[in-house]
């Protein structure tokens, strides 16, 4: 019976089984939750029972959750006997995570929603000792390109901290749709959140699907998605992307932009219609960021920052009067001053700002937050520059890009990213002293849905390569994919009970393929040499800077 000892993800950081013996767990079992578990307690019987058919009623004997402030705060230490099963933790969120192992000591029936088998449902006994090395193990979900609804965002919420991940980014606005509310901006919704068709596959290929796109969450379907996620150890880390990849808003409110008066994007790529930079674009984006800090109670809120074509305001007379005032050498400076106007902003609200790598460009503003994506050597760059950093390479992590070279992947764009690589992942760049080692608070996983309409294809592109992930962020430097391997089968058992669409090992189906949708795969030498350029504002002028497609 201890075989589901060796098969777990993330790999514990010391596990210890016991010659014999196992805990039983049936109708009988009690729960017993000390001081400020109750909620996890909660969420213990409400996973388990349907499917165990065991209520885990109140009291001493058989499951006890306990604080001990001797543990680190994330970590937690899991004892089963053949008597009691004991899940101690640093915090209540060390407990959570310690509850997700004893799920998958369980035969993997017991994960689904009712009852498919028997029993006994056998525990073997073990001790368990697990920390995390990270406090920043997130995952992007972009619900701009394509919504998703308020129900498979909480499913993904439950996946993710399955896995011990413990922060959810949410990409909710870019060019082609607006997600969420803004007092006062009734269009935002009504028109931004809409688009009346998409592309198919990658933009070169200038084909689309003829088909209405869009949705967007209310006030109350965000409180949900943040509760939802609280009662899990997840924080929500919302974005709203400005001043590029604003086309939705401008088109919604054409005061906003340079002079554009046209519809929400329809195809992939970046737009050049960004917010201009007078006294009304900063009030519209306070707002936006006075709404966010109503709505979601974490520390960082995310402006984006990325990809913003400075081409509109080299002939708008709002940008010229901008940069004569603020004494800026030219546009190229705006980006620059409009990032500290909202960090500023923010900081009054007691809150971070938190946005991609290219806001270093020039100097980020203090006490910012960088999601370093372009490649590995803005992590560094932000880490010597004195910034905290979550690392997101696109070469590592960006679970978007086709995962094998079989032409039965779907959509295949970008360079290949295999399960390997991305359990090769390591956030923290070599080079660094250890000062600026810790600057980098963890990493993210990325997942970009331009090539992904539906839950079903989510699931595809994003398992089991986020199990990898998971395992990087996680455990310690040393890691073992040929140990993962091994263990990864017997985990998918577990995703298939919890109905995920991942990607079989042994590749495509004949139904992944997207025929009607093709991609644009990319060498990963060519990757790394555009990279090179687009980090040139890193190294020089802010006007070497330039975005990059994916699509």
């Amino acid at each position: 019976m201890i075989e589901p000892l060796t098969n777990l993800i993330p790999q514990p950081a010391g596990l210890l089984a016991a010659d014999d013996g196992f805990f039983v767990l049936d109708a009988g079992t009690a729960l017993d939750a000390g001081p400020g578990l109750d909620s996890i307690a909660a969420g213990l019987r409400a996973s388990l029972g349907p499917a165990t058919g065991c209520e885990l009623r109140g009291g001493s004997g058989g499951i006890l959750l306990s604080l001990d402030t001797r543990i680190p705060a994330d970590a937690y230490e899991l004892v089963v006997t053949p008597g009691r099963i004991s899940v101690e933790g640093g915090s209540p969120a060390g407990v959570f995570h310690g509850t997700q192992t004893l799920r998958q000591l369980l035969p993997p029936a017991t994960l689904r929603r009712a009852r498919v088998a028997e029993g006994p449902w056998r525990i073997p006994a073990c001790r368990i000792t697990d920390v995390p090395r990270f406090a920043w193990r997130g995952v992007m979900l972009d619900v701009a390109r394509h919504f998703m609804p308020v129900a498979d965002v909480l499913r993904f919420i439950d996946l993710a901290a399955f896995h011990k991940l413990n922060v959810l980014h949410l990409h909710l606005t870019d060019d082609q749709g607006w997600r969420i509310e803004v007092p006062g901006r009734p269009r935002l919704t009504s028109v931004g959140a809409w688009r009346p068709e998409s592309m198919l596959g990658a933009r070169g290929h200038e084909r689309f699907d003829g088909r209405p796109h869009g949705g967007f969450y209310t006030d109350d379907d965000l409180r949900e998605i943040v509760a939802y996620a609280a009662a899990r150890f997840v924080t929500v880390v919302p974005e709203v992307d400005m001043p590029g990849h604003m086309q939705a808003a401008i088109a919604a409110y054409p005061e906003l932009g340079n002079g554009f008066a046209g519809p929400v994007r329809t195809s992939w790529g970046i737009s050049s219609h960004v917010l201009n930079v007078g006294d009304e674009a900063l009030d519209f984006c306070r707002d936006v960021l006075d709404h966010l800090c109503d709505l979601f109670p974490g520390e960082v809120i995310g402006i984006g920052g990325d990809e913003c074509p400075a081409t509109e305001w080299q002939d708008s007379p709002v940008a010229e009067a901008r940069v004569k005032e603020a004494g800026l050498q030219g546009p190229h400076e705006l980006q620059r001053w409009f990032t500290e106007q909202l960090a500023g902003h923010l900081a009054k609200r007691g809150r971070r700002l938190y946005g991609w790598d290219e806001i270093l460009a020039g100097g980020a503003p203090q006490g910012s937050v960088i999601a370093a994506w372009r490649g590995v050597e803005p992590t560094a760059y932000a880490a010597r520059a004195g910034h905290h950093v979550v690392a997101c390479p696109d070469t590592s992590v960006y679970l978007d890009y086709r995962q094998s070279d079989d032409p039965g992947e779907p959509t295949p764009v970008g360079t290949r990213l295999t399960l390997d690589e991305v359990y090769a992942f390591e956030p923290v760049p070599d080079g660094l002293t250890p000062e600026q080692a810790a600057l980098v608070l963890g990493g993210q996983a990325n997942v970009w849905t331009e090539h992904m309409e539906s839950t079903r294809r989510v699931d595809y592109q994003v398992f089991p390569r986020l199990c990898a992930f998971a395992e990087a962020v996680w455990g310690p430097v040393e890691r073992d994919f040929a140990g993962f391997s091994a263990r990864l089968p017997a985990h998918l058992a577990r995703l298939d009970a919890l109905g995920v669409n991942y990607r079989p090992l042994t590749g495509p189906r004949p139904w992944d393929g997207r025929p009607d949708a093709p991609g644009n795969p990319r060498t990963r030498a060519d990757r790394l040499a555009e990279l090179h350029e687009m980090t040139a504002a890193l190294r020089g002028p802010a006007t070497a800077l330039r975005g990059a497609d994916r699509s």
